[in-house]
């Protein structure tokens, strides 16, 4: 009897030890969040004020720019801006419809890239001089496709020529400002009585505007974010069915119910332990690495007007999908039915998390050493080898891109979120995941370091403002611990304890909240005080007067600039087709 209750009494004393751990984690936790945004928002700050003039500072995209009948958007642009921001008001970019140009100039590449591996193949020393393969008359070849890109490029400067016209106009316009403090006025103050009218907001830097939205009419674009809205659901959905099937590879009696032909290959040691262990966590890794390309889909179809906006956008999606689809989804076998039941009776929710994601540490464990595979991939860079070796071998077909990769921000903010959320989730309930989710982040800082210093080249800069994105993550991830921690006191007798735990939640959401207040708004807009000091400072320099001559083109459309083609067709390295 005393060693029941000596027993027992250690089992209580552990449980209160977790109940203390989980202050201390929500502490330590909520200092560094903050410590990070403070210093990632002062970060944000430094830039801005130590940067060079950049375009996308004086510079606002305007749209739904009403025109008068007979006048163009350009001269309704022009008239409106000298009249109600004539000290400020330097010039402006109509953007046209390039849609057919965008498709003709995609036709003249790939005949450029077609051409420059016809004249760089070399011929086995048994073919004629003059043929290809031994089939075809080489120098036909090159006169053919020499002859179709001339007639291309002759179309390209009439469509050019058509484009600039006013009937291909779009009521949209980069409009440019002498001041970045007359830039932030144009967005921020309502410039007409009719809020459907001159809608202004921050253009992106010129290298990072998406064209091809321009072309999409308003009702496209509505249409477009109720697709993929719809998509987005089916997505889940199917993803849902996905993991249905991938829990049942993990249940042996289960296996053998639905494949009842491999019950003699099954009772093997090695292949039944493969197959419940190992297969089911590769299976949902294979599946999970197209779905950030079909969310990156879905927001280029919602209408961004940046890459970066796009990558954000899917940042968000699959950072949502991951939650539900990779997480919930295992963790809540059972059919979606099943699944949305338990969220429809809220005081159950603590104690039905602190049953069913227990259940699960094994094959999450196994999950996250699976993960290290992928992430020393991300090292080697396995696929983009094969992709190399692909194109290698059909170079005849494929030109090789010279460029460097660029990160998937899109992909991989969200899996480190989603291991940020198992190690905190299971670290009250299975604290044995946590070595593993800390080998994996040990190989990822220096596997991302090495990659983003000499690896990636960034085709953007967003000055942090994926940051937000982490923080609001790691918060989920929080409130998730504490909900799973007050129903395990619950089930474990211990109503004190899950008392105790009811303000943590509450006190990590209100310092979230803190957070959105006191750093947010620097993750959206520059201060008065930041704009205007930064103008002064830079309105005596020389300079400027060579930046604001520059600004007035910066945001000419590429498809818009003249084109020429090399006249040493004979070098790979330099396109046949490129802009003047």
């Amino acid at each position: 009897m005393n060693s029941i209750l000596i027993t027992s009494g250690n089992v209580v004393d552990r449980l209160w030890l977790h109940f203390s751990a989980a202050y201390i984690i929500t502490g330590v936790a909520c200092y560094l969040l903050y410590y990070e945004y403070k210093y990632i928002s002062g970060k944000r700050l430094e830039y801005f004020m130590t940067s060079k003039p950049l375009p996308q500072h004086f510079t606002v995209l305007v749209r739904a720019i009403p025109v008068t009948d007979g006048g163009s958007v350009s001269d309704a642009v022009d008239k409106f801006f000298k009249e109600y921001h004539s000290s400020t008001y330097l010039s402006h970019t109509v953007v046209h419809q390039t849609g057919k140009l965008r498709r003709l100039l995609n036709d003249a590449e790939n005949i450029c890239t077609k051409l420059a591996n016809i004249k760089s193949v070399r011929h086995p020393s048994g073919d004629p001089p003059g043929k290809f393969l031994g089939i075809f008359g080489r120098n036909d070849l090159v006169g053919k496709y020499q002859k179709r890109l001339e007639d291309l490029e002759e179309n390209v400067r009439m469509e050019q020529s058509d484009a600039t016209r006013s009937r291909q106009e779009v009521a949209a316009a980069f409009v440019s400002f002498r001041s970045r403090y007359g830039a932030a006025n144009a967005i921020y103050i309502r410039q007409s009585d009719n809020p459907t009218e001159w809608q202004t907001e921050h253009a992106p830097d010129p290298h990072d505007v998406y064209w091809p939205f321009f072309s999409t009419s308003f009702m496209e674009r509505w249409i477009s974010k109720f697709v993929v809205f719809v998509a987005s659901i089916l997505l889940i959905l199917v993803f849902l069915l996905v993991a249905a099937f991938v829990q049942g590879l993990t249940y042996m009696e289960q296996l053998e119910t639905w494949l009842p032909f491999l019950k003699n290959i099954l009772e093997i040691a090695v292949v039944s332990q493969l197959i419940t262990g190992y297969l089911p966590s590769v299976i949902l890794h294979f599946l999970s690495s197209y779905v950030p390309s079909i969310m990156k889909l879905f927001s280029t179809m919602q209408g961004f007007i940046s890459v970066s906006g796009i990558e954000r956008s899917a940042c968000n999606k699959m950072l949502r999908f991951t939650i539900w689809s990779v997480f919930f989804a295992n963790v809540l076998t059972g059919s979606v039915l099943g699944q949305l039941k338990i969220f429809l009776d809220p005081k159950e929710i603590p104690s039905r998390l602190a049953v069913v994601v227990p259940a699960q540490a094994s094959f999450f464990i196994t999950y996250v050493v699976t993960s290290w595979t992928s992430i020393a991939s991300e090292l080697t860079q396995t696929a983009s080898l094969l992709y190399h070796l692909w194109g290698s071998c059909a170079k005849c077909c494929k030109r090789d891109d010279s460029k460097p990769p660029s990160m998937h921000y899109h992909s991989e903010i969200p899996r480190v979120l989603l291991f940020g959320l198992l190690g905190l989730t299971y670290f009250i309930v299975s604290p044995l995941i946590l070595p593993f989710v800390l080998v994996y982040f040990c190989l990822g800082y220096f596997i991302y370091r090495n990659q983003l210093f000499n690896v990636y080249s960034p085709k953007y800069d967003t000055g942090g403002r994926f940051w937000p994105i982490v923080h609001n993550g790691t918060i989920f991830s929080l409130v998730l611990m504490h909900i799973i921690a007050i129903g395990v006191f619950g089930l474990k007798k211990l109503p004190l304890a899950s008392s105790l735990l009811v303000p943590l939640p509450v006190l990590t959401l209100l310092f979230n909240e803190y957070c959105r207040n006191r750093f947010l708004p620097i993750f959206k807009a520059y201060s008065t005080e930041a704009l205007i000091k930064k103008d002064r400072e830079e309105q005596s320099k020389p300079e400027m007067a060579e930046f604001f001559s520059n600004l007035v083109t910066a945001y000419c459309d590429p498809a818009m600039k003249p084109i020429q083609r090399s006249s040493n067709s004979d070098d790979r390295t330099t396109p046949l087709l490129s802009s003047a």
